[in-house]
């Protein structure tokens, strides 16, 4: 059986003031294209279909769109991510063609969607963004919550998934298994894991992540909420990446979608397909001269561009006169060589810093001392309330 795993398209999003539509409608087609040119037998799209909880209409309309064109061809297995809210993500999803299923309640964790090859059942169990305030709750086993961790509740996920996987093998041995999750994963080695900008913050508690060991026991993990493909652990547990790149720290990410094939005993291959993006981006540093004139930036000058000028003193006219080579150049600010950087033009991205940080640094600024444990841990929580509220809108 082949499969095709994708995540994070976070339809309606923008680059630095630039309506992204029209390029997520050839990255969709890309999508469709690939199930026909791959012969895939079932689509599974790993949470983040939107990049907030109230969409617009057109991102609406695309969505369904797409779901149509997928669903006319194979089965389509779809969770909620960080950014979607799961109730609107889900509402007419009992009245859906059959082959489409869209997994938004908690209470399904652990009940597989059930498909067949020559080989006998592949078991695909949907497991929706799991946000700790709510699921440890959902999940506990008796009338105790579970610890608040991103952890503790995927755990609680994953042990309800071998439960009911260890009861079907018992009769059908040679049942494949296949879980959908969208959290932060790690592998328990010295791995690191490939980050972007344009990632939603998800911590609780200051922690964010779920150890790749949690996932034992299970064929593949179609993962969701990173932006860079990549395999974490083993080559069974995998990030697809977004389809598309959302912030200039993807600029060297190959955007993918992977298909994935499931032979008698399990995982065969994984294949990466690439997406082919709709403008290129660039990143462009030097002085003003060398920008202007380097014959290196050649093939820049019909890309979405971020620009940093290096010149001692800030150039005069920067914006226009870099803009006059780079007529899609969306970021562009003045970062000495010897110095930090110290002006940004009004469209340039921020340097990322956790909430905690700001805090910390507010504190600090007004009142000369360092912020107290008590402090901090006040605005962590009322932080992290407005996350799950933004999250469950």
């Amino acid at each position: 059986m082949r499969m095709l795993h994708t995540s994070d398209w976070h339809l309606g999003r923008g680059l630095h003031g630039v309506d992204l539509h029209e390029a997520q409608q050839k990255v969709v087609s890309q999508v469709v294209q690939t199930v026909t040119s791959h012969a895939v037998d079932a689509v599974l799209i790993s949470g983040d279909i939107y990049d907030r909880a109230v969409p617009p209409v057109t991102s609406v309309r695309l969505w369904s769109h797409a779901l149509k064109e997928l669903s006319t061809l194979v089965p389509v297995m779809v969770t909620p991510g960080t950014h979607d809210s799961a109730t609107r993500l889900g509402v007419g999803s009992d009245l859906y063609r059959d082959g489409v299923h869209v997994v938004t309640e908690l209470s399904a964790v652990g009940t597989p969607i059930q498909l067949h090859d020559a080989n006998g059942p592949v078991l695909v169990y949907p497991i929706p963004f799991l946000d700790p305030d709510v699921a440890r709750h959902a999940l506990s086993d008796d009338s105790e919550p579970l610890e608040r961790s991103h952890e503790a509740v995927m755990t609680a996920a994953m042990n309800r998934v071998r439960g009911h996987l260890a009861s079907f093998r018992a009769a059908e041995p040679a049942t494949r298994a296949v879980v959908m999750a969208h959290a932060f994963v790690l592998s328990g080695s010295s791995q690191t894991v490939e980050r972007s900008e344009s990632e939603r913050d998800i911590r609780v508690g200051g922690v964010d992540s779920v150890s790749s060991d949690v996932f034992s026991g299970v064929d593949y993990v179609a993962l969701g909420h990173l932006h860079g493909a990549q395999h974490v652990g083993r080559e069974g547990i995998r990030y697809s990446g977004s389809p598309m790149r959302f912030s200039f720290s993807e600029v060297n990410q190959t955007k993918q979608l992977l298909v994935i094939e499931l032979g008698a005993d399990g995982l065969v291959d994984v294949e990466s397909v690439a997406v082919v993006q709709p403008r290129s981006m660039a990143t462009i540093s030097g002085t003003l001269d060398e920008v202007l004139t380097s014959d290196g930036f050649v093939g820049m000058t019909d890309a979405w561009v971020q620009v940093s000028v290096t010149d001692a003193a800030r150039p005069a006219e920067l914006v226009a006169k870099v803009r006059a080579r780079f007529p899609e150049a969306l970021v562009i600010r003045h970062v000495p060589a010897d110095g930090p950087l110290v002006e940004r033009a009004a469209c340039s991205s921020p340097v990322p810093v956790q909430p905690t940080e700001v805090a910390e640094a507010f504190v600090r600024y007004v009142t000369g001392d360092e912020i107290s444990s008590a402090e901090l841990a006040a605005f962590t929580s009322a932080y992290e309330r407005a996350l799950g509220e933004g999250r469950s809108a």
